[in-house]
């Protein structure tokens, strides 16, 4: 079975070039290890040496050069929005109060759907819209692995 131990940062090499990609959600990106198997029948072992955060757009070089694409999944999320930047950190400080994966996006924050999160948001007074998007939380400071760098 081919392998695939280098990663090629999204946005330092031509997608065009890619034989195949794999579509993963944010839990799929977040490996050392795994076998995988591209939209196109590509079929791999992702072997690389300590856990990494895949990101959307990044390349997973195979043994022979080729390189596959890594696409991020569409998942079910909320975004949240608030009147003021002091509004915003206040629902973050909310959310991480719940140890939940948060994803900023701009002057917004994403966290995966939630009921009873949802309910307490709006009862803090955020805006919340639905979206189905790439979902690419922050991975924390304590306990989640090595990212590569972009």
């Amino acid at each position: 079975m081919r392998r695939a131990s280098e990663i090629k940062a999204a946005g330092t090499w031509n997608a065009a070039n890619a034989v195949d990609r794999v579509v993963l959600d944010a839990a799929e990106r977040h490996r050392r290890r795994i076998a995988l198997t591209g939209e196109r029948g590509t079929a791999f072992l992702l072997d690389l040496p300590h856990t990494t955060a895949l990101k959307d757009g990044d390349g997973l070089v195979l043994d022979d050069g080729a390189i596959v694409r890594v696409a991020g999944k569409a998942e079910p999320l909320v975004e949240i929005a608030a009147k003021s930047p002091h509004e915003l950190a206040r629902l973050a400080w909310h959310i991480g109060n719940r140890h939940i994966d948060v994803e900023i996006v701009g002057d917004k924050l994403r966290i995966r759907r939630d009921h009873v999160l949802e309910e307490m948001l709006r009862g803090l007074g955020a805006r919340l819209v639905c979206v189905e998007a790439p979902f690419d939380p922050e991975r924390g400071a304590y306990g989640h692995g090595e990212d590569h760098d972009h």
